[in-house]
């Protein structure tokens, strides 16, 4: 029987306020039901699940970083860490990293919003980055695009051939990702997912085919979606 290294962390991003799905003074989107469970317990039980990684990073809302819901426990908690979010997504992931096991030699990124990703894709963005290469779940853009003014007027349409939607998890090596980090706080910079971190540091990062199951919950009419992708396979 071949042994698996144990050698991936993640980080789970879920510090965000939640205000376009009804967070403001209402229960966070990360902490809602959908598909039979919490949102975020979706993706913490499935990367759980595998015998590659060795430590799962949550990051939270500071107001619940120090007093989680009890239903997070619900998986292997000696592999479980808790960390505080930050004032941007950014931060929040830096905060993460900071706190993922000394042996995580690849490094996953995944935002809390997307609770169906599933085990193929997760392969598909290891095996990228076990192959030396920074890579990112994403699907290639089949609607045509219209860029438009202030107005609402197209300017012109976009060349679609090259265009891909970034999904997550996002991996990368330790390392890289870490100095992408570091140099963009030393720059205030910040942005809105990893990989374009280390597209500003000239870092090669590379797509893999992501899912639609693996759609972000944004709105509240994502909820349902959601609920219907549930029974899709991946």
């Amino acid at each position: 029987m071949t042994s698996v290294a144990r050698d991936v962390g993640v980080v789970i991003v879920a510090g965000g306020s939640s205000t376009r799905a009804g967070g403001s003074g209402a229960e966070l989107k990360q902490f809602r039901w959908v598909a039979g469970k919490p949102t975020m317990l979706h993706s913490l039980q499935t990367f759980m699940a595998r015998p590659d990684v060795v430590s799962v990073v949550c990051v939270l809302p500071r107001e619940y970083a120090g007093d989680p819901p009890p239903w997070m426990f619900q998986c292997d908690v000696d592999r479980l860490m808790l960390s505080t979010g930050g004032r941007t997504r950014t931060e929040s992931v830096s905060n993460g990293l900071e706190d993922l096991a000394d042996e995580a030699a690849v490094v996953l990124i995944h935002d809390a919003a997307r609770p169906l990703v599933g085990a193929e894709t997760i392969d598909r963005v290891i095996a990228g980055v076990r192959s030396g290469t920074c890579t990112i779940a994403a699907l290639p853009v089949v609607d045509t695009l219209k860029e438009v003014d202030e107005a609402g007027r197209i300017v012109r349409t976009v060349e679609r051939e090259r265009l891909w939607r970034a999904q997550t998890p996002q991996g990368f090596p330790r390392e890289i990702i870490v100095r992408a980090h570091r140099d963009a706080k030393a720059a205030r910079v910040t942005a809105t997912d990893d990989a374009a971190l280390c597209e500003r540091l000239g870092i090669p990062v590379c797509v893999v085919r992501g899912s639609e199951r693996a759609m972000k919950i944004t709105d509240e009419a994502d909820f349902a979606r959601a609920e219907a992708l549930y029974t899709l396979p991946e």
